[in-house]
């Protein structure tokens, strides 16, 4: 990976300069499973460090985002606060050019004793890790980490509770910034037929494929050069940019992220990136921090949002299948109702016979004047005949009153689906740019308001999420389309913000976003009522068919019926098109 010992060696020296030595542990969060950031408070002011074990973007950096927090803190982030609750930072230290940072603290155990806490960040791809220790009898010990590992997970080291830590498995390979010309040739030697970038990374410790290349390059301007091609003069260039670098990595005098010639970052590296010439853009940082924070910080989003809307998508997936599950247990007793009138037809016969019935008797066989034939009934020998055919008939009033009870119920929970489905889908539908985590936390409210899930003690005492606005387009005739979020906003949309002569549009009996064409006093065209469709169709759940039904009206002609569902609605006088979804219109109209 980019990020590796040599660069972390920049940050903590960027670390130090600040002057975060002496600084108290003000605030602890956990914005995602693998991510903490604690904010430290010192004599030249207030910086959030950001410690990231997350697979794809594992860093240890100051930062200036403010992510949004989950509502109800991690087990991990409690623990962290009460180990480290005002704690003084006393050291920042790096082992070499190891991907590892240790954080020291001094702390007020639970009895008021001063005690000596550490965080380490181990910052090593798949393996990355954030654990917090305690130093008890001259050894570390594990309070916990963001990952456990067992000894299931790896048979060399174990990070458990209680457990001594122990630095991972280190290879015996030279320092960057002790480079020795003599014994990297011996090094090198063996390793002719290996590319040099490759051979470089097995020889140093601390640097990523990134900066080989660059070594590689800076010696025989070939990022793929063998070590055999290396002549005296070769060999004397590569001495050279690795002392330069050396030197550079000391005194952290600026950063190179490159890019690709759309703007997505590619890669980062300590010192300027030469080897990919016109291919790429090169962007300068003075901080090394700040760069982590570019290169990461929309990926790092996205994790988030991914994340929080993977939980949301279950726990809504929970509900449907809870009330599916509802369903199906009340369709079963509603076809045992279907028996219903034989109890009534036994009671009637039961007390046209009364008088051939005597008490202790436990059937009778009669006349059955409406199926023609004979019927046995089964009679209770504790009742009497009259007691025996009044069973009957409550039996039967219980069934008639259950079948009406349960039709009605089923078709309340069948509304329920079609509802828990449109949330499904807006949940589905939010993607990973700004506005996504507050969009997750605009249907978790809904469904808090609608009774689905039970608020947090931290959702009880906290403000609602502000409103988001609706998604914003302007059709080829110019006249501006806004679209839904979700159910919240599909109300706020139809109901409040359309004027009467707006147009409506929504996919028919398909779950998906209220459409809204501003009219301003114009007559809206057919173009645009099309092209209001496909985006209707894009923003519904189905968004990968062709020929969706999209109905159409005015605003004015749509109703909310009392006590329904969050965007549920009726409306009249409406048209169908059929039209095929348009990722790329979506795109094109957007504003």
């Amino acid at each position: 990976m980019s990020l590796d010992g040599a660069f972390l060696h920049c940050v903590v020296r960027e670390m130090l300069d600040k002057g975060l030595i002496g600084a108290r542990a003000d605030k602890i969060h956990q914005p995602s499973r693998e991510e903490i950031i604690i904010t430290l408070r010192g004599h030249s002011g207030t910086e959030k460090l950001l410690l990231s074990a997350d697979t794809m973007s594992a860093r240890v950096c100051l930062t200036s985002e403010n992510p949004e927090n989950p509502k109800q803190p991690p087990m991990f982030c409690m623990l962290m606060r009460k180990a480290l609750g005002a704690g003084k930072l006393t050291g920042i230290s790096q082992d070499g050019l190891e991907r590892i940072i240790n954080f020291d603290f001094e702390c007020v155990n639970e009895i008021g004793d001063l005690c000596e806490n550490r965080v380490a960040a181990e910052i090593m791809g798949k393996y990355s890790n954030i654990i917090l220790m305690t130093k008890r009898d001259g050894v570390w010990r594990v309070i916990d980490s963001v990952k456990r590992v067992t000894d299931d997970i790896s048979s060399v080291r174990r990070v458990l509770p209680n457990v001594v830590y122990e630095l991972p498995p280190r290879e015996d390979r030279l320092k960057l910034t002790e480079c020795d010309p003599g014994a990297l040739g011996e090094l090198l030697e063996p390793m002719k037929g290996q590319r040099l970038a490759k051979a470089l990374m097995s020889v140093f410790e601390g640097i990523s494929p990134i900066f080989a290349r660059e070594c590689a390059y800076s010696a025989a301007r070939d990022t793929d050069v063998l070590v055999g091609d290396l002549d005296k003069d070769r060999l004397e260039k590569l001495i050279f940019f690795l002392r330069r670098s050396a030197a550079h990595i000391d005194a952290y005098d600026g950063c190179t992220m490159v890019s690709e010639k759309s703007g997505k970052p590619k890669d980062f590296c300590f010192v300027p990136v030469e080897q990919y010439g016109a291919e790429m853009t090169e962007t300068r940082f003075e901080s090394p921090s700040a760069l982590l924070d570019r290169f990461f910080g929309e990926r790092a989003t996205a994790n988030r949002v991914k994340q929080r809307s993977d939980d949301l998508l279950r726990t809504i997936m929970n509900i449907y299948e809870r009330i599916s599950r509802k369903l199906e247990a009340q369709r079963q007793e509603l076809r045992d109702c279907a028996d219903k009138e034989s109890y009534r037809l036994r009671g009637d016969i039961l007390s046209a016979n009364l008088y051939r019935c005597e008490k202790g008797m436990s059937e009778l066989t009669a006349e059955d004047y409406v199926n023609g034939g004979e019927i046995t009934i089964k009679l209770d020998v504790r009742l009497t005949p009259s007691q025996n055919a009044q069973k009957l008939y409550s039996e039967y009033k219980k069934l008639d009153t259950a079948e009406k009870l349960l039709t009605k119920f089923i078709a309340q929970g069948e509304k329920e689906l079609t509802y828990i489905d449109s949330v499904f889908d807006a949940a589905s539908r939010v993607g990973s740019g700004a506005g996504s985590e507050a969009a997750l936390a605009e249907i978790r409210l809904e469904l808090t308001e609608t009774g689905y899930i039970r608020p947090s003690k931290a959702e009880k005492g906290a403000k609602a999420p502000k409103a988001l606005p609706p998604l914003r387009f302007r059709s080829s005739d110019g006249f501006e389309i806004l679209v839904g979020r979700n159910n919240l906003q599909n109300d706020r949309l139809t109901l409040k913000t359309a004027r009467p002569e707006d147009m409506w549009l929504h996919t028919q009996n398909i779950p998906g976003s209220h459409v809204i064409i501003r009219a301003e006093g114009a007559e809206i065209p057919d173009s645009t009522i099309v092209e209001a469709a496909q985006l209707a169709a894009v923003c519904s759940k189905g968004r990968n068919g062709t020929k969706i039904p999209v109905d159409y009206t005015l605003a004015r002609f749509v109703k909310k019926p009392g006590g329904a569902k969050p965007g549920m609605v009726i409306f009249v006088n409406n048209k169908t098109i059929l039209v095929d979804p348009s990722e790329e219109l979506y795109d094109k109209l957007k504003i």
